[in-house]
């Protein structure tokens, strides 16, 4: 398992790289996932002097073949926030290997595992149709200096397409907090359409759910939904 630590706009001494080779240990990690391919540490520094009790950052990435596991905390300096999201990252392994030990005495399988045991279950769009059955439409690109249009817009300056297994609601909410962020898309494993939990306040969540219209031939021209309160 490789180890890769970078900075963010900053340099990053070479004590301080041995230090995480010391802090994050490699044998204990891999016990409680044995599935894990690399772990990537970034080091930032708020330049605010009025932040200064937070003004280093540090955040691991856990790349493995389950479910990316984060885990980002701020200090003082970067050795005190190192500490505190090795914390946070031991406990969400911790949480992840205590739940799929416990599915796995129960006969059933995680998210992570389902698109690797069933064959062709995570290859599916929002519609519930494999990927695999689908026509590949052509979409032509225009290329607009260094960005490129594609079709007749809008602009696209980032686009991402993640394989998902269908999951429920309670798992989603689980997903969202090993990634520690504050919204999860996922795709219902009941309705097979997207949907969305999100944070709202304090521990208390929210979901959208999205239903196809049956009825509307053509896309609609307004904005989609927002996460409202």
């Amino acid at each position: 398992m490789d180890i890769v630590v970078k900075g963010r706009k900053t340099e990053v001494p070479e004590r301080f790289r041995k230090h995480v080779a010391e802090k994050l240990k490699l044998d204990k990690i891999q016990k409680l996932d044995g599935k894990v391919i690399s772990l990537d540490v970034e080091v930032s520094k708020e330049p605010n002097p009025r932040q200064a009790d937070r003004s280093d950052r540090v955040e691991i990435t856990l790349h493995s073949r389950g479910p990316v596991i984060r885990a980002e905390a701020s200090a003082g300096d970067a050795y005190a926030a190192l500490d505190l999201a090795t914390g946070k990252l031991e406990a969400r392994l911790r949480k992840q290997h205590d739940k799929r030990h416990t599915r796995r005495g129960n006969g059933r399988l995680s998210a992570a595992e389902v698109g690797t045991t069933v064959p062709g279950t995570a290859a599916m769009n929002g519609n519930g149709v494999l990927v695999a059955d689908e026509a590949t439409p052509t979409i032509p690109t225009t290329r607009i200096g260094s960005l490129e249009v594609q079709g007749e817009g809008p602009l696209v300056v980032r686009e991402k397409t993640h394989v998902a297994a269908p999951m429920t609601l309670d798992q989603a909410l689980y997903e969202m907090e090993l990634v520690g962020h504050d919204f999860y898309l996922f795709v219902d494993s009941e309705t097979k359409e997207p949907s969305v939990v999100y944070r709202r306040h304090a521990y208390d969540y929210g979901v959208i759910h999205l239903t196809t219209d049956p009825l509307a031939e053509t896309e609609a021209g307004g904005a989609g939904g927002a996460l409202g309160g």
